[in-house]
């Protein structure tokens, strides 16, 4: 791997970038700190340089998504890398609407699109994500993504099917798991279907392999209760083949 960084990694970062650089799919379970989201830019910019992708796209929630174009993109790219950066409005202006439809046009210079997950609940931010994919090489990031840690909620949907469009993918956040263990599985669906093998593609699946489940039943409603997790170590070896942690 041979790359002129514009910021100096920590060696933590440059053990974390050499590892993953050229993972199609890659977790970044990384504390606040660590600086995963420099991990993540320099890994973008790394296939950009190798003629790898042509576009970089990054999904964060509202609270944070901004951070990416007016932060931390300008802090770590390296300048030699042109790039035409353009966050995602639902209700763009003239000018701003033509700099989103820039982007859906070939081009020599880097294409980044920085957009909110929220807007993966809305018709209009599942279709133009679909058309900047269908219409790119594409390397997909989403940041704090336990947003899409719930597998009916209607972003997590979207962006799992539409993941499939990317060529690189990856997710960062310092606590995968929020809740349970449960919140892994929607997460790694994101990167690939087959990375928790015979559960990768189903919910329930995964639930029942993880998790001792006992019926219960409240009047006419009837759910599933779960009693306590099992096989995690078996889990935690699965999430090392393809996570840093």
């Amino acid at each position: 791997m041979k790359y002129d960084y514009k910021t100096k990694p920590f060696a933590h970062q440059a053990d974390v970038l050499k590892k993953s650089w050229d993972k199609i799919n890659w977790a970044y379970f990384l504390e606040m700190g660590t600086g995963k989201s420099k991990i993540c830019i320099d890994n973008a910019a790394i296939l950009f340089e190798r003629g790898e992708i042509d576009t970089f796209i990054v999904v964060a929630p509202k609270g944070v998504y901004r951070n990416w174009a007016n932060l931390e993109i300008p802090a770590h790219m390296p300048d030699r890398i042109e790039r035409d950066v353009v966050v995602w409005r639902p209700d763009p202006t003239k000018t701003h609407k033509q700099a989103l439809n820039d982007l859906l046009n070939p081009s020599e210079r880097l294409r980044v699109l920085v957009m909110n997950v929220e807007a993966l609940s809305t018709v209009k931010g599942q279709r133009f994500l679909e058309a900047l994919l269908r219409a790119s090489v594409a390397f997909l990031a989403v940041d704090e993504s336990t947003a899409i840690k719930s597998p009916k909620a209607r972003r997590t949907k979207s962006l799992i099917k539409l993941s499939e469009l990317a060529t690189y993918r990856r997710i960062l956040t310092g606590f995968p798991v929020t809740q349970s263990p449960m919140d892994l599985w929607a997460q790694c669906r994101f990167l690939d279907k087959s990375l928790l093998g015979d559960c990768g593609d189903n919910y329930y699946k995964f639930q029942w392999r993880y998790a001792l489940i006992k019926p219960r039943s409240v009047g006419t409603h009837s759910y599933n209760q779960i009693i306590k997790y099992i096989n995690l170590d078996e889990l935690s070896l699965l999430l090392k083949e393809f996570s840093s942690r």
